[in-house]
């Protein structure tokens, strides 16, 4: 199945912490429409936002947000992806980010929420195996074209990232806007080894 980009849908995907929220508003600053509803707020730890549509979690019972989702982005947690219904096109951009700094992103983020952190070892050990497998299961998925984006390298070589993100999705979001959306000191949870 091959549609074009107009028709198919922008899945900014990946862990939780590892720059999907800073892809969505790279990708609607930059001209493709952030199909959001607005619910969860900015905060602290993402304070400008997280791009996020409640009804993708329920997707599995009710996928009918599909219907208005062609040519538009929208955020959908790694983890619910194989839920997303196959008989439509998706073009995905997958965040990958140092494990350790998602690991302190969310410990961080637990920490201002008051929620218990508990243990960053099986945690990890979770992330990885759910790495893998998803990274297996994209591999067979005919209806998912598939663009790896390094969140490390997107902040320290953005015109170059941006750059790949714009060819993969035909040139419907412009470059310049895009770059002009990442901010450094927004960086916060660094890999300092």
């Amino acid at each position: 199945m091959t549609v074009s980009t107009t028709d198919a849908i922008t899945v900014v995907s990946g862990l939780p912490r590892s720059g999907t929220s800073l892809m969505m508003q790279m990708l609607h600053t930059g001209g493709l429409t952030a199909l959001t509803d607005g619910l969860r707020a900015a905060d602290d730890d993402n304070p400008r936002g997280y791009y996020e549509l409640e009804a993708v979690k329920a997707t599995e019972r009710d996928p009918a947000w599909i219907e208005r989702a062609a040519g538009h982005a929208v955020k959908v947690i790694s983890y619910l992806l194989p839920q997303l219904p196959a008989d439509r096109e998706y073009r995905v951009v997958f965040m990958r980010r140092h494990l350790d700094e998602i690991l302190s992103s969310q410990r961080r983020m637990l920490e201002h929420r008051g929620e218990p952190v508990g243990d960053e070892s099986s945690m990890r050990d979770r992330f990885v195996r759910h790495l893998e497998d998803i990274e297996t299961w994209l591999r067979g998925a005919v209806h998912m074209r598939v663009l790896f984006v390094n969140y490390n390298r997107l902040i320290s070589h953005p015109a170059e990232q941006v750059g790949r993100v714009c060819d993969f999705l035909d040139g419907r979001v412009n470059v310049e806007p895009m770059v002009a959306v990442i901010d450094p000191a927004l960086y916060r949870q660094r890999d300092r080894r």
